[in-house]
């Protein structure tokens, strides 16, 4: 992975690069980024220029021996740590190792939700079990086969079990010499405080709109219009930002559904919203996620079109027509209770709840917050 190959992030890569150039690099950092911001991909790109043999100002060189085996997640000294899901008996990264490879080529962004649906089926959540320690101390005893640096990165160490993480906290206390762990987190503030305290600290802010716009065009193909709406709604998120352009592309589904939990819930009619529950529930859990992300944006372009500031509403015309009559009754004194209460909802979908009293359950708690 080179840094030209990641989206924006032009202040983090610059530091990255600088603690190379200054030879200060830590043996312990943890890399702190929302799903989709890149953090893994940052994490990689320094790996790689760490044992590039040629490394130029900006990048690695991307044509040593060095970075054709990083680029294809081949080094032999870099190593990866990840969750699993354990069935039976010991369970560790490298029984994953062929699946991890193609997940990183193929999509470079994405988050754990698609992980674990790509190693099972979606429904279990992995952890980092204490298998993994006695191999990261098996890998990290032997001597450097041909890098300057033993490069460790672990993805998700929130993740790892108790017993794990203990042992990892001694391994970052004494590390063996040239060696360098990054630790690739989505949920920094619930690692051990230990841990945190011995690992150098590097926020990852979410992708700078037009960077993330420039991104997705390249990618993916769409059209600016599409690209920067996507963009603006992901809040800085790779991952976030597909699902929105996936969510257009199903823009007259979503709209109708939409519609009709407004009208229904507002109208307080029980009949409409049952019949809004019977048409959106057989939709898949990714649909359902996608619509619910979906029906969190109309809400807050709804909330923004009362400000009549249009540069700062995105919307087709068939949903401005919408909104056009309904933000009214979208305010600051529900706006924020609507979005929690879908989001409640989107938790209790991805983790198999009952499609079908799922959305009921959160149209009924949506129906009092019009009176409010």
């Amino acid at each position: 992975m080179l840094f030209s190959e990641i989206a924006g992030q032009t202040t983090i890569k610059e530091h990255l690069l600088r603690t190379v150039r200054e030879d200060r690099v830590g043996h312990a950092q943890l890399f702190s980024g929302g799903e989709g911001s890149g953090a893994l991909l940052l994490a990689l790109a320094y790996a790689q220029y760490l044992n590039c043999t040629q490394p130029g100002e900006h990048d690695a060189c991307g044509r040593c021996p060095s970075c054709l085996k990083a680029a294809k997640l081949v080094h032999p000294d870099i190593h990866f740590v990840f969750p699993v899901v354990k069935s039976t008996g010991k369970a560790v990264s490298d029984d994953r190792i062929k699946e991890w490879r193609e997940m990183v080529l193929t999509h470079k962004y994405f988050g754990a939700g698609d992980w674990f649906a790509k190693i099972g089926d979606g429904r279990k959540s992995g952890m980092i079990y204490a298998d993994e320690s006695p191999e990261i101390l098996r890998k990290l005893s032997m001597k450097n086969f041909e890098g300057r640096y033993k490069v460790m990165i672990i993805w998700l160490p929130e993740r790892m079990n108790l017993t794990g993480a203990n042992k990892l906290l001694k391994i970052l206390e004494e590390p063996p010499e040239a060696t360098v762990f990054l630790l690739v987190s989505e949920a920094a503030q619930t690692l051990l405080p230990t841990i945190l305290s011995r690992t150098q600290q590097l926020r990852i802010p979410g992708i700078a709109a037009d960077a993330l716009t420039a991104a997705l065009l390249k990618e993916t193909g769409c059209d600016e219009g599409s690209a920067r709406v996507a963009a603006r709604l992901s809040r800085g998120s790779y991952v976030q930002a597909l699902k929105h352009l996936e969510a257009a592309n199903n823009s007259s589904v979503f709209f109708e559904a939409f519609a009709l939990l407004m009208r229904s819930t507002y109208s307080r009619k029980i009949f409409d919203i049952m019949s809004w529950v019977e048409q959106t529930a057989p939709l898949s859990r990714d649909e359902l996620k996608a619509f619910i992300d979906y029906a969190t944006g109309m809400l807050r372009e709804s909330y923004l079109y009362n400000f009549k500031q249009p540069e700062l509403v995105y919307l087709t015309p068939a949903e401005e027509d919408f909104v056009r009559r309904f933000s009214p009754f979208i305010t600051e004194n529900n706006v924020e209770r609507m979005a929690a209460a879908l989001q409640e909802a989107y938790a209790h979908i991805e983790q198999n709840g009952n499609a079908r009293i799922v959305l009921f359950d959160t149209a009924i708690k949506i129906v009092p917050m019009f009176a409010a």
